[in-house]
């Protein structure tokens, strides 16, 4: 069996391909939500009349809670049910939003975007352990719902800059929330339960490690996943302010989401590149060559204006997204089916919780140095990351050619 694809799954093709569809949805809606404040936080500065750096500190909580729930979360998709916990998700956050359009004052939107940080925990470990289990070309299906959460992230500053214009910052909150809602009950009606599943799930890696060299590769990751998971927050959540600042002219905030939605598009195209890819270069090489890109494209942006800063921007966000991608292939690959929705939410544990850490950094050194000393900082963890995944890579690649080895023979 290649390593990108799957066992076939026991639901029915069509079940499988319905229940797909929906968590490609879930993914794109994920991200919007968790985005909307960023750019929601730009107009209350108005408002409210307080500064950036403080009110983007109200959205700390949500992004710790985003990372922390993800644990419980994954337990009990593989202890109880994958399905019901989407349905969670999606309701959850259908309430959260609708909570946070009604907030009376700051202290009521900050409880609310903690409560939807918490339901939004839930998407990534429960998701992605639902694709690779009923996908069955799992480069091009993680590639395509990879794609489906980089629009996400991508409209959610163009759409919600749209809509504070024409409803006001409450309608930004108010009509995702209600497509949540609906979408909840769809998923309820037309996915079936899939409790009695969870006894059949394989508890066998595609490929296993020597105990040593799982623990040593395991630890590895977790700092992949931590400084993967600031240099995505401090670039995705930045992102519209660094556009509004750097662009050398005085721009309306419709425009200023316009262009942060371009540059996300480049991760989608980047992601669809990917799904590609992995089917003719190694996944610990390409793992490698993304993490230098994004290196490349951090340090670009760190004293870049105008024009240029877009295209720095645009690779780093290219380079950002498809090594989530990958990052999400190795694990399916080394990682048991029944053990994948704990082992995913460890992963998005460490790359979510530190996006509390990532709100407090862009405020903290914004305050100090403005998005110079941001993008600076941002650079130095790409190095540490890049270094990480050499490392990793290094460890792989002996395992891998052994294998290929002793398995060619037989193909």
């Amino acid at each position: 069996m290649s390593q990108l694809e799957a066992p076939v799954s026991t639901a029915s093709a069509g079940e499988s391909r319905l229940s797909i569809a929906f968590v490609n949805w879930a993914h794109a809606l994920d991200h919007y939500v968790m985005l909307i404040f960023p750019t929601v936080v730009i107009g209350l500065a108005v408002v409210y009349q307080m500064s950036y750096a403080e009110l983007i500190a109200l959205g700390t909580p949500s992004f710790v809670a985003f990372g922390l729930f993800s644990l419980p979360a994954g337990w009990l998709a593989d202890r109880w049910s994958r399905r019901n916990m989407i349905i969670i998700f999606f309701a959850g956050c259908g309430l959260s939003l609708v909570g946070a359009a009604a907030a009376p004052n700051l202290g009521a939107l900050a409880i609310a975007l903690f409560a939807l940080g918490v339901f939004a925990s839930i998407y990534h470990p429960v998701g992605t352990a639902i694709l690779i289990a009923q996908a069955t070309a799992r480069g091009r299906s993680l590639a395509f719902n990879g794609v489906c959460g980089n629009l996400g992230v991508s409209l959610a500053a163009g759409i919600s800059a749209l809509f504070i214009y024409a409803l006001g910052w409450r309608g930004a909150f108010l009509i995702p929330g209600i497509v949540c809602a609906v979408t909840a009950i769809a998923y309820a009606r037309l996915v079936p339960d899939d409790r009695h599943s969870a006894a059949d799930r394989s508890a066998k890696p595609d490929v296993s490690f020597a105990p040593w060299l799982a623990a040593t590769i395991f630890a590895l990751f977790a700092l992949v996943a931590l400084t993967a998971g600031l240099v995505f927050h401090i670039t995705t959540v930045a992102l519209p302010k660094i556009v509004d600042e750097r662009l050398g002219a005085d721009v309306p905030l419709i425009l200023v989401g316009g262009l942060a939605t371009a540059i996300f598009m480049c991760g989608a195209v980047a992601q669809l590149t990917v799904g590609r890819l992995v089917e003719r270069v190694s996944l610990h090489v390409l793992f490698v060559m993304i993490a230098l890109l994004q290196l490349v494209g951090v340090a670009w942006a760190v004293h870049a204006t105008g024009g240029v800063l877009v295209l720095a921007l645009a690779l780093s966000l290219a380079a950002i997204y498809a090594q989530v991608t990958v990052n999400d292939l190795v694990i399916a690959r080394y990682t048991a089916d029944a053990w994948r929705g704990r082992v995913y939410a460890v992963r998005y544990f460490l790359t979510f919780v530190v996006s509390g850490a990532a709100v407090s950094i862009i405020a903290l050194l914004h305050g100090r140095g403005g998005f110079g000393l941001v993008l600076a900082a941002t650079a130095a963890i790409a190095l540490a990351l890049a270094a990480v995944t050499i490392l990793i890579a290094m460890l792989v690649n002996g395992v891998e050619r052994e294998r290929a080895r002793v398995v060619a023979p037989a193909e």
